[in-house]
């Protein structure tokens, strides 16, 4: 039977907490997570459990011998950098809101509750006008699983968005295990290169080459198995930070193939470029592949890709090199990646700006903006939802030569 315990904080009385503990963790802070990392999974035998972020991560969770141990990065010389604490992961929502988070235990020890059922948590967001230039080496860093990611969305757009450009240097199998993201939406394009994934009920292992798409639908397990050298990919998830959560009890590829299945009401989404239909879209003489994440989603984002439109025809009208109307757009999230060739935007009050391969930019809903288009252009586009009510479609106009930054 657990013992009953009944904790004074701030006049009030939180009844019998233990029958609600369902899990804990032991917080240790740490100056150097990837080395700690390392002494608890190498040396110590513990293995993941969780990590996050992806990108740049910070907290992991390991076990083993029967205890959890959250690891946080902090500073040096935060004031509590080196006081360990006690995370309990509760079934009661109303319990954890009365005890607004923390305890202190005998000593000064911190006990932290944790909604046992939270997911994730989902900021309101900013809009934001945000241009990232490709190029920079300075601007690569190694995040899970050895990657190399490049933030392309720094500031995060108040915690909504993550983009991130991700490549890997070095060809071979990839140090990945099953795992899955507690996550409103994610979708996986690859720019460049392949890599062997293989996911849940999707069947067995396959490759995600140039041009081609995967929606992860929330919670759905999966793991990257290898990847051609210099493979590169373009993610982007929201909320920007989310857990990733290993699965060690599932194996891959599972024995049932459902493509149907519905994991948070989405869809898994595999679109092959090799075998997708183009279709005349903004504007004359351009054309769009569309992904099918639309659709999947029930209209909460969409991905596709825009280009030139190919024609044997000799006198093919290609718009010259004038503007497109005003675009505008209302809804929480527009970003175009520019897979090849060269762009030009105009958006005021930010400016003119050609855009080359590896490029991108977020574009604030109710900012004015054209585009034209250059010679060879390859655009990405992921807008948030899917179609925005009163929104203008977004135009394109082509152009012979774009140049300069």
């Amino acid at each position: 039977m657990l013992p009953r315990l009944t904790i004074q904080m701030a006049d009030k009385r939180i009844p019998e907490l233990a029958p609600h503990i369902r899990s804990a963790e032991v917080v240790l802070p740490c100056a150097d997570l990837a080395a700690s990392l390392a002494f608890f999974t190498e040396t110590l035998g513990f293995r993941i459990e969780m990590i996050f972020p992806a990108d740049a991560p910070s907290t992991a969770v390991v076990s083993g011998y029967g205890v959890n141990v959250r690891l946080e990065l902090r500073a040096p010389d935060a004031q509590t950098a080196s006081i360990p604490a006690l995370r309990l992961f509760c079934d009661q929502l109303e319990l954890t809101r009365s005890a607004a988070g923390t305890l202190h235990g005998p000593g000064g020890i911190r006990v932290e509750l944790v909604d046992e059922a939270s997911s994730f948590d989902l900021p309101q967001g900013t809009q934001e006008f945000v241009l990232s230039r490709g190029g920079d080496e300075r601007a690569w860093g190694v995040g899970r699983a050895g990657m190399q990611y490049r933030d392309l969305i720094p500031g995060r757009l108040g915690g909504r968005f993550v983009a991130s450009h991700i490549r890997i240097l070095d060809g071979g199998d990839v140090p990945d295990y099953v795992h899955y993201h507690k996550i409103r939406f994610q979708m996986i394009y690859c720019k460049t290169g392949w890599v062997r994934v293989v996911y849940e009920d999707q069947g067995a292992p396959f490759l995600l080459q140039a041009g081609d798409c995967v929606l992860q639908p929330p919670e759905i397990r999966h793991r990257v198995l290898e990847a051609s050298a210099g493979a590169e990919v373009i993610e982007i998830g929201c909320p920007a930070i989310h857990a990733t959560f290993a699965d060690h009890a599932l194996q891959l590829p599972t024995l049932e193939v459902r493509p149907e299945r519905l994991f948070g009401a989405q869809r898994f989404v595999r679109h092959v470029a090799a075998d997708a239909n183009w279709s005349p879209s903004h504007g004359p003489g351009f054309e769009t592949r569309d992904t099918g994440i639309a659709a999947a989603t029930a209209g909460l984002g969409c991905v596709r890709v825009i280009r030139p439109r190919v024609t044997s025809a000799p006198d093919s009208p290609i718009p010259g090199g004038d503007w497109a109307a005003d675009a505008i757009h209302s809804g929480e999230f527009l970003f175009l990646f520019v897979l090849g060739g060269a762009l030009l935007l105009q958006c005021e009050p930010f400016g003119r700006h050609a855009l080359h391969a590896d490029d991108s930019v977020v574009i604030p809903a109710g900012t004015h903006f054209k585009l034209q288009a250059g010679e060879g252009l390859e655009l990405l586009e992921v807008r948030m939802p899917a179609l925005n009510r009163g929104a203008i479609p977004l135009p394109l106009t082509a152009a012979s030569t774009v140049t300069g930054h």
